[in-house]
């Protein structure tokens, strides 16, 4: 990449976080040594997990661990709804093999699988010392007590969801920040379950695609926390003032654990399937409003392309050539307004043009991330069931959420545009 491509990203590093200070809560206590600490951690996981070949087979091992699961939840789906859950054979000749992909199959199972393992660790006890070893390095990087920094872990792979489930017992106890932390990282990163998917639309455009799209989920966490403690700057009694495991949730029996675990979880399925089925519709509503203006540039008024205008500086900010930045800006609109699965079938599309093949991985790692309109609704129903009693702090951090984790994978995009090219070239 010339140096002109690396002074857009350099740009466009310095203003996601202005902007996000200038929603600050408190503008008076930016968090330097975090800001200092994740850019570099972020920039040497991807030199590391791109320049070493060892380091490579490691995050295959992480990755292949993540699928089990998934394999596991798909195993028990399909035993219920047969080849509707899109691991057994379809009864029919498949012409978009990524069309069977279905949400509510794919996904939602997802969640009671974790709800129920939750339970049972946290009846074994195995959660508890978990959170004290996390608590512990956290604490020393950056700055997370161990709970959060628990569900933060959880959540790179587990999803904005599940990843707060494994510490619901402490969810009421979080300060104000760490509860947005973790919301804001829910928005920035994407799960285990829904990664294969992202692979399998883009393979056929992007050389190394499953590398990409897990090194994107992990790196975007430390990013999701940066942002999310410049917007709402961290309590000053967190660091000092330790959680301690909690022995009130408890069971009666391994058993009574993983039954009382999965129905927490279909309480949450449910409202989350609800909650996205509404959103969504809301959003196709909006566009059928706006169809009775005449065209505009040549093409119909929608959100998506309003958002495409909107989102071109950004996109060129990050690293994307001007010239493709309009195309780069739509997809961006695409994914706020719907969601990254809608934007990754049209980054896909794009396999000549009009993205060169390295903005084709900046926009990849722009992309990867759940914060769009749909899943602000997700957040809230999660952890409204979740912590009920915080549910309408959660429904005010909602939407600053959605900023932070969408200006996070931005961040992590432009942090892989500083890198040069010949780096993601793996052989």
């Amino acid at each position: 990449m010339p140096a002109l491509g690396n002074l857009q990203s350099l740009i466009g590093i310095a203003g996601i976080m202005l902007f996000c200070w200038a929603l600050s809560e408190n503008r008076g206590r930016f968090p330097f040594r975090l800001m200092v600490g994740s850019l570099l951690v972020q920039g040497l996981l991807v030199l590391v997990l791109f320049g070493l070949p060892q380091a490579r087979g490691v995050l295959g091992a992480v990755n292949a661990g993540v699928e089990a699961l998934g394999s596991a939840t798909q195993s028990g789906t399909t035993f219920v709804f047969g080849y509707l859950a899109g691991q057994a054979d379809a009864p029919y000749a498949l012409t978009r093999p990524q069309a069977v992909f279905v949400f509510a199959f794919r996904v939602l199972p997802v969640i009671l699988v974790v709800c129920a393992l939750s339970s049972l660790l946290w009846h074994w006890k195995i959660l508890k010392w978990i959170t004290r070893g996390f608590g512990f390095l956290f604490q020393k990087t950056l700055g997370l007590r161990g709970p959060p920094a628990l569900a933060t872990a959880a959540t790179i792979f587990m999803g904005q969801v599940e990843g707060p489930i494994f510490i619901r017992a402490y969810l009421d106890r979080l300060t104000r920040s760490e509860l947005f932390t973790l919301m804001a990282v829910g928005l920035a990163c994407v799960s285990g379950s829904t990664m294969v998917a992202y692979v399998t639309i883009l393979k056929d455009i992007l050389p190394n695609a499953g590398a990409h799209i897990l090194t994107a989920s992990i790196i975007s966490a430390p990013a999701g926390v940066l942002l999310a403690r410049i917007i709402v700057p961290a309590d000053r009694n967190e660091i000092v003032d330790d959680v301690q495991p909690d022995d009130s949730r408890n069971y009666d029996s391994t058993i009574d654990a993983v039954i009382r675990g999965t129905g927490d979880g279909l309480t949450v399925l449910l409202n989350v399937a609800a909650t996205l089925i509404v959103f969504v519709a809301f959003m196709a509503l909006l566009d059928k409003m706006l169809a009775v203006l005449p065209p505009v540039a040549g093409g119909p008024v929608t959100v998506e392309r309003a958002l495409g205008y909107l989102f071109q500086p950004l996109a060129y900010a990050i690293g994307v050539p001007w010239d493709e930045a309009h195309a780069a800006g739509g997809l961006l609109g695409v994914k706020l307004v719907l969601t990254e699965f809608t934007a990754f079938i049209d980054l896909s599309a794009f396999a000549t043009g009009p993205l060169s093949p390295h903005s084709r991985i900046i926009m990849t790692y722009a992309l990867c991330g759940f914060a769009n309109f749909a899943s602000v609704g997700i957040t809230i129903s999660g952890f409204s069931v979740l912590v009920p009693q915080r549910r309408k702090e959660v429904i005010g951090l909602a939407w600053k959420a959605l900023i932070a984790g969408f200006l996070a994978t931005c961040l992590t995009a432009a942090i892989v545009g500083l890198a040069p090219a010949s780096l993601f070239t793996l052989g």
